[in-house]
């Protein structure tokens, strides 16, 4: 494994609306194994285990922030079902996921989009706050207005 990258992007919190929103256009569910990749504080895995009752695997070079999500984790009751992992999210294994979330700069999306492609199961669902990727058209568009950032959300569903 190489050695960890500088975050490519400073950490900028998902909105509340937002990650509602992104747990509601991927129809999650219990039996769920979601991947947040860029997790940061690991907000939205924490709100997919308490309102959905969802397993989760937060990935992110930060050390620092993983520290405060497993915290979070913690308080909110659901560490036993959510792991926070210090890696390289260009080189993590992900086929586990039947959901994946990402809230990173459009390049970023292209670089993730083969590895998405290659190890995601049929089925499984992507979802995007913010930006698209390229011409990998999704299966449905979310713009949030009002919103505490006029978010727009992307769903792709693995073929």
């Amino acid at each position: 494994m190489s050695a960890l990258p500088r975050p490519a992007i400073g950490f900028v919190p998902t909105p509340a609306d937002a990650c509602s929103a992104m747990l509601e256009l991927a129809e999650l569910k219990a039996a769920d194994v979601v991947y947040d990749l860029g997790c940061g504080d690991g907000r939205l895995l924490i709100q997919a285990a308490v309102d959905y009752g969802a397993s989760g695997v937060g990935i992110d070079v930060d050390a620092r922030l993983l520290e405060v999500a497993l915290a979070q984790a913690q308080a909110a009751g659901v560490s036993d079902r959510l792991t926070f992992r210090q890696e390289n999210l260009f080189e993590c294994e992900i086929a586990a996921a039947t959901v994946v979330f990402i809230y990173l700069l459009p390049h970023l999306n292209l670089r993730l989009r083969s590895r998405l492609q290659a190890q995601l199961r049929s089925g499984s669902r992507v979802v995007s706050h913010m930006f698209d990727m390229g011409d990998w058209r999704p299966d449905l568009t979310l713009r949030l207005q009002p919103s505490e950032e006029d978010s727009v959300l992307y769903l792709w569903r693995i073929p």
